[in-house]
């Protein structure tokens, strides 16, 4: 038997999977009642089981008339998101670089895109001060998703 962590999960993931638009609104109480459980391991099951890291957004509100909102997050989204955060003053070309490598071999940038990026910053990398750098390689990051 199930424990009711992988129950409450399973259900979600159940009605979320039935959405054509990825989104799922639903009650905790229906929920509860559903599943026969208490609102907070309702509560439990989404700030563990339905996180952004995961891949899902979700937005809560209690009491009365209160809902929960689950999407799903792209994974290639979280994944640009993530260079994002990563790409500051300290970044190397080296590191810029590993990055194109990665979102190639995930098959996330296809290789002329891959070779174009890494020859404009080969070209521009030693040139631009720190603070332009980042700029430039956030845009190119930008653009990739922008246009995925």
């Amino acid at each position: 038997m199930s424990n009711i962590a992988d129950l409450i999960e399973d259900y979600i993931l159940r009605r979320l999977a039935a959405e054509q638009n990825r989104k799922v609104e639903l009650k905790r109480s229906d929920i509860a009642d559903e599943i026969s459980c208490a609102p907070s391991q309702i509560s439990y099951v989404l700030s563990t089981r339905f996180t952004q890291d995961k891949g899902f957004v979700v937005e809560s509100r209690r009491g009365l008339g209160g809902f929960i909102r689950i999407g799903r997050v792209p994974l290639q989204d979280l994944i640009y998101q993530d260079i994002l955060a990563k790409i500051n003053t300290e970044t190397t070309f080296d590191d810029f670089r590993n990055i194109i490598h990665y979102l190639y071999k995930r098959e996330i940038i296809k290789k002329r895109e891959a070779a174009l990026m890494l020859q404009t910053i080969s070209v521009v990398f030693d040139k631009l001060k720190p603070d332009d750098r980042v700029e430039l390689m956030k845009s190119l990051i930008l653009t990739l998703a922008n246009f995925a």
